[in-house]
């Protein structure tokens, strides 16, 4: 098997994970959110200091703590994805998987505007078509439903918060993960001490070991992800990414059986066509610097 194809089945496999995860954070909805969420902090903290130390990376980690700019970044990277799966597993417990799954379909389109306001990233027509298009179709649901869809706004502007910090670091995925939990697991403690139910006070063992494997759950798809990136084309894990909200998609329809009323009927289609014309767009930016490094080469080399 290629080492491109191996990347492909590393992506679907983390694409499938995280878009079959409300099936399994459904498991615990019993337990309050922001206590899912220190127990998943706490977990993932533990799994990926495991990582490290099978690595040996440690020093990398104590290297990272000793540069304030970006433990700096990091803690705000931390609020953005703390505040994320915050709302995912909100949405779980309150059965709003529907509107998760538009705010996963909108992140792509958040983030590139996102790139165009804070980072002066140019956009190309059809990524400007795509972006008015995702406006329409809040508009649209916000007018349908009498209400806007602010879970799925909140959800696409954490991530694509969280995406332009991680963007600027030079660190790993599992290194820069792990400190930002490192950072959060305070919190997560004191929340447990001060407000948890605790196993005597609601929270049987089955649940806890539910709790514990939050950890892995939230690693692994980030691990397949680090590996599939270092050998698939970005434009195919953009389009591999959008198995994640259509999986979440089908379970708040056939699983939960959430309401699908005729306004999401109209806006969803809208935001399918807009992701179209934002991958076709992608591909063509792709397919350009593909070219001009090539010819960039070829020029290179011509002159020595």
């Amino acid at each position: 098997m290629t080492e491109p194809m191996k990347g492909i089945l590393a992506m679907a496999a983390a694409c499938l994970i995280w878009g079959l995860s409300p099936i399994f954070y459904a498991q615990v909805s019993h337990v309050p959110p922001l206590e899912v969420l220190s127990y998943r902090t706490l977990w993932s903290l533990i799994f990926f200091a495991g990582v490290l130390a099978l690595q040996g990376r440690f020093g990398q980690m104590a290297a990272t703590l000793r540069r304030p700019t970006i433990v700096w970044k990091l803690a705000l990277a931390a609020g953005f994805i703390a505040t994320n799966w915050f709302l995912f597993i909100y949405s779980v417990g309150q059965g709003h998987v529907t509107e998760s799954s538009l705010g996963y379909y909108i992140f792509p389109l958040a983030a590139v505007l996102l790139g165009r306001l804070v980072l002066g990233e140019r956009l190309a027509r059809l990524q400007w078509i795509a972006v008015a298009l995702a406006t329409l179709a809040v508009v649209i649901l916000t007018v349908g439903l009498q209400a806007a869809p602010f879970i799925a706004i909140a959800i696409a502007s954490t991530f694509a918060g969280y995406g332009l910090i991680k963007k600027g670091l030079d660190l790993g995925p599992v290194l820069s993960v792990t400190v930002e939990m490192l950072i959060l697991s305070p919190l997560a403690v004191v929340w447990i001490v001060l407000w948890g139910t605790g196993v005597g006070g609601g929270n049987s063992l089955t649940t806890h070991l539910v709790l514990a494997l939050s950890g892995p759950l939230t690693a692994t798809p980030l691990i397949m992800f680090s590996y599939a990136a270092r050998r698939v084309r970005l434009s195919t894990i953009g389009l591999l990414q959008y198995i994640n909200p259509t999986l979440q998609f089908l379970c708040a329809a056939v699983y939960f059986a959430e309401p699908f009323t005729p306004w999401h009927a109209v806006a969803f289609p809208i935001i399918w066509v807009a992701l179209a014309l934002y991958s076709v767009a992608s591909l063509g930016q792709e397919r350009a610097a593909r070219r001009a490094a090539s010819a960039a080469g070829t020029s290179a080399a011509r002159v020595t």
